[in-house]
């Protein structure tokens, strides 16, 4: 139950992410999670849309740097440490979180957590066996 993430290199100059963005609106190309980071010449921007092997293609179409990637869509129970419920799960199963990030658009229902992971069928079994919901492509019709 992996989602697709795209993850595509910017320049880390004004504008470059906003770019981005309208390139993919213009193709109706909807950003349901996005994390960004930088460093001093580059940002990593990730991305899980409602039609990633669309955007693929628009990406590579404009010569971006891009990958997919699979990540986990987890909902994180609402109830005081409902987050230390996933995370205890991975951590008890040995699984390393390389990122983690939230979808947008969730208001008044759980939130979903996408999680890069170093081991993503053993950190799916952990989560199903606790009773973790996993989101798989449902995700792009929230």
């Amino acid at each position: 139950m992996a989602v697709k993430q795209i993850s595509v290199l910017l320049g880390n100059v004004p504008g470059t992410l906003s770019m981005l963005a309208s390139i993919l609106d213009r193709e109706d190309i909807t950003t349901k999670a996005v994390l960004s980071a930088s460093t001093a010449e580059n940002s990593m921007v990730r991305l899980v849309v409602n039609d990633p092997e669309r955007a693929a293609t628009v990406l590579e179409s404009f010569n971006f740097n891009y990958e997919i990637t699979p990540v986990l869509a987890a909902e994180v129970p609402l109830h005081p440490g409902g987050m230390d419920a996933i995370l205890k799960h991975l951590a008890e199963a040995e699984i390393n979180i390389h990122y983690l990030y939230t979808t947008i658009n969730r208001i008044g229902k759980e939130t979903i957590v996408i999680l890069g992971v170093d081991k993503i069928e053993e950190a799916k079994e952990a989560l199903q066996q606790n009773w973790i919901h996993l989101i798989n492509e449902e995700i792009y019709a929230i």
